[in-house]
C-alpha cells in the first residue's frame, strides 16, 4: 500500500484543495493530509489570519472522501520524520526554507517527493480578498 502524505493550512477550503486531494490520493492508495496547528502559522505566514480554529479546519478535511487519515502539525521538517508515507506531495508555492529541509530528507530516506501544480484561478488569499470586498 502507498501512503501519500500533503501538507498545509487548509483554513478556506476551496475547489483547489480538492484537486489537490484527489491528484495526491491519485498517486498512491490512501492520503494522509496534516493540517498546520494555529500557533505555527504565523511563523511561516505572519501576515495570515484564520478564520477556523486547527480542529475545525482538520474535521472540514477529513469529510473530503480523498483524505483517509488527518493529522495536526508544527512544522513540516517535523511531520515527515513523524508519519509512515512513501510520497510527499507539495505545491509549487511550498519552498521555504522548512520545505527545503523536508524534501531533503525525503530524498534521503527513500521517499519519492511530488510537486503538483496550482488549480489555476482559485487561492485561499485571493477568497479572502473576495470576501472582503462585499
Amino acid at each position: 500500500m502507498k501512503k501519500v502524505l500533503t501538507v498545509g493550512v487548509f483554513d478556506l477550503l476551496h475547489i483547489g484543495h480538492v484537486e489537490l486531494f484527489r491528484r495526491a490520493k491519485a498517486l498512491g492508495d490512501y492520503l494522509i493530509v496534516a493540517v498546520q496547528n494555529d500557533d505555527y502559522i504565523l511563523k511561516f505566514k505572519p501576515e495570515a489570519q484564520t478564520v477556523n480554529n486547527t480542529a475545525e479546519r482538520c474535521y472540514m478535511v477529513k469529510a473530503i472522501k480523498y483524505v483517509n487519515d488527518v493529522v495536526a502539525y508544527n512544522d513540516v521538517q517535523s511531520i515527515v520524520r513523524e508519519v509512515d508515507f512513501d510520497i510527499f506531495v507539495t505545491g509549487p508555492d511550498q519552498n521555504h526554507e522548512g520545505f527545503v529541509q523536508a524534501k531533503q530528507w525525503c530524498k534521503e530516506h527513500g521517499k519519492e517527493v511530488v510537486v503538483l501544480p496550482r488549480t489555476d484561478g482559485v487561492s485561499s488569499s485571493e477568497l479572502k480578498h473576495h470576501i472582503k470586498a462585499l
